[in-house]
């Protein structure tokens, strides 16, 4: 088969069968992006394996074999359970949070506040985002930073010195 041919006939591939393998991989991994993204990647093993399909079997349940097996493979990833895991911390992690902090994270959502956080120098803005929202620890955030960990208790703690009055007075004002 050369490659005109190729293209041509995953072309057709395409058009008539990527709406049912998005849903398929849909069903699978519940994230539309993710979805795509693993029906692309369905795409790009059948054009490499298009010249060995052997068309003893139907090319769809061929490709739902391969997006079955993509999607697993997501399932199994790295990349996956880490998403799942950050979920289930910050969703923890809100409910167990003491009030004020928990505030300002859904004031920060609700954008309410957003602006204030924002106006922090980027030192102290990147250590609250770091730790609040990607609820990541002290030693993470030292690690990520390349700082040492009093470094970011220090600026952790100024930064909430710095954002304690911006709060109170936003709390007022939504009052």
């Amino acid at each position: 088969m050369d490659r005109e041919e190729k293209d041509f006939m995953l072309e057709k591939i395409m058009i008539e069968y990527g709406n049912e393998l998005v849903r398929l991989a849909f069903s699978y991994v519940k994230d539309a992006e993710a979805a795509k993204d693993i029906v692309q990647n369905t795409f790009i093993k059948c054009y490499k394996k298009l010249d060995s399909f052997r068309f003893d079997a139907q090319i769809k349940t061929w490709l739902y074999r391969i997006t079955i097996n993509e999607c697993k493979d997501y399932l199994k990833s790295w990349h996956y359970k880490m998403v799942q895991v950050k979920s289930f911390i910050n969703e923890t992690a809100k409910s167990i949070l003491p009030s004020t902090e928990k505030a300002v994270i859904d004031k920060f959502n609700n954008g309410e506040i957003k602006d204030t956080i924002f106006s922090l120098p980027k030192v102290y803005r990147e250590i609250i985002y770091l730790y609040y929202y990607d609820s990541l620890t002290t030693g993470e955030i030292a690690e990520v930073l390349d700082i040492p960990v009093n470094t970011v208790k220090t600026r952790l703690r100024r930064a909430k010195q710095r954002l304690e009055p911006l709060i109170r007075e936003a709390e007022l004002n939504g009052r």
